[in-house]
């Protein structure tokens, strides 16, 4: 089976949101969708390794910020490349607002914002699908969204040249060393699965 069809798939780039107990934080998701228009309910789905996704979880609030195409890679190093287990996500970041339901959202690079309230979550195994109500929206800029494959063309730099050997994650780059990559490996960085590394030739 040839894997790389899932990048057929078309995708937007988005950062999620969550506040619990005063602590902001954020991670970069690709799956967001509308569900139902009447009552008008949104889909999304979450790495559980994620640690917004716990405070999803606990809140049952969260924000959507739709990223657009001037998005600078900055902005998914911040989000997705690190985890707000380990770091304050918002230092020094002041392209924020807050929303009605008490959540920061992205004010930068950004062309809407949603909040939702969620109503349902289902374990789909890696991650969670939460299904949510939708309460606020709000454009914000005419700039299209950006695409997973505009993300890719256009924004995530290049792989630099490396004397590694080893797997490489098309995802965000990170390269795990060693001959045979494990069946369950998930990336340290991005949280993406061992279907989505390449081997290093």
């Amino acid at each position: 089976m040839d894997t790389n069809v899932l990048f057929n798939i078309g995708y937007g780039l988005y950062v999620l949101t969550a506040n619990e107990n005063g602590k902001d934080n954020g991670c970069i998701i690709n799956t967001v969708m509308q569900v139902t228009s009447d009552p008008l309910q949104i889909a999304i789905a979450v790495n559980k390794r994620n640690f917004t996704t716990g405070m999803i979880q606990n809140t049952k609030k969260f924000n959507i910020s739709v990223l657009a195409e001037n998005s600078e890679f900055e902005i998914f190093k911040r989000f997705g490349y690190q985890s707000g287990k380990d770091v304050d996500k918002f230092s020094d970041f002041f392209d924020t607002k807050r929303s009605p339901n008490g959540v920061l959202y992205i004010t930068k690079n950004t062309n809407s914002y949603m909040s939702a309230y969620v109503k349902q979550e289902i374990d789909l195994g890696t991650h969670i699908l939460f299904i949510a109500q939708l309460v606020e929206a709000e454009k914000l800029s005419e700039i299209p969204t950006v695409t997973y494959n505009y993300y890719q063309k256009n924004i995530k730099p290049a792989p630099q040249s490396t004397n590694k050997k080893g797997w490489r994650c098309k995802i965000c780059g990170y390269i795990y060393e060693g001959e045979n990559l494990p069946a369950d490996y998930i990336c340290p960085i991005c949280k993406h699965g061992a279907i989505d590394f390449e081997k290093i030739v």
